[in-house]
């Protein structure tokens, strides 16, 4: 039941639920992290092997083609095109886009550093959200914000605790004392 103080309903009295509150829920947020890691893992060894699914294998990164450029410089007739499509193909792009993928990816699967992971990989897809603006199948919303939000909700649950090692890796005396790489 929820109080009401001076007509209103407080907050703080609304039931708090995070992943360990339920079980269910918890390996539901579990599946989620594992599977947006593969998205991200996937994407990396895609783009650095041309594995033939969205990249081919001569464009692969480490046959000299750049994982930026295709995405891009696809961008440059959109709203914020001259910014993106001047960033497509530069090294230090490709680099960052590469560690990104890898990190977040990887953080994902484990269960570990969930709150550095939400963050870029936050940022990453928001950076592509912005890129293909406007959106033509919707007005404002597309796969990228969802997934910036799902980013932000495995890692304000928790999510790496269950079937993940972020139980074991939030008890380290790392992360006790920087507690933003839980």
């Amino acid at each position: 039941m929820m109080a009401t103080i001076n007509g209103r309903h407080s907050v703080s009295d609304l039931p708090v639920m995070d992943a360990s509150s339920s079980r269910g829920a918890g390996y539901v947020w579990a599946i989620a992290r594992i599977a947006l890691g593969w998205v991200f893992l996937w994407a990396f060894l895609d783009k650095t092997f041309g594995l033939g699914f969205s990249t081919p294998g001569d464009r692969a990164w480490i046959e000299g083609g750049s994982p930026t450029t295709g995405f891009l410089k696809g961008t440059g007739e959109n709203t914020l095109g001259d910014l993106f499509s001047g960033l497509a193909g530069q090294a230090w792009v490709d680099w960052l886009f590469m560690i990104g993928l890898l990190g977040v990816g990887v953080a994902l699967i484990l269960g570990a550093g969930l709150r550095i992971a939400a963050v870029a990989g936050g940022l990453m897809m928001v950076l592509m959200w912005a890129a293909e603006l406007p959106l033509t199948t919707n007005p404002f919303m597309d796969e990228h914000l969802v997934y910036a939000v799902v980013l932000a909700g495995l890692a304000l649950v928790s999510a790496g605790d269950t079937l993940g090692v972020g139980r074991w890796w939030g008890a380290t005396p790392l992360v006790r004392k920087y507690p933003v790489l839980k």
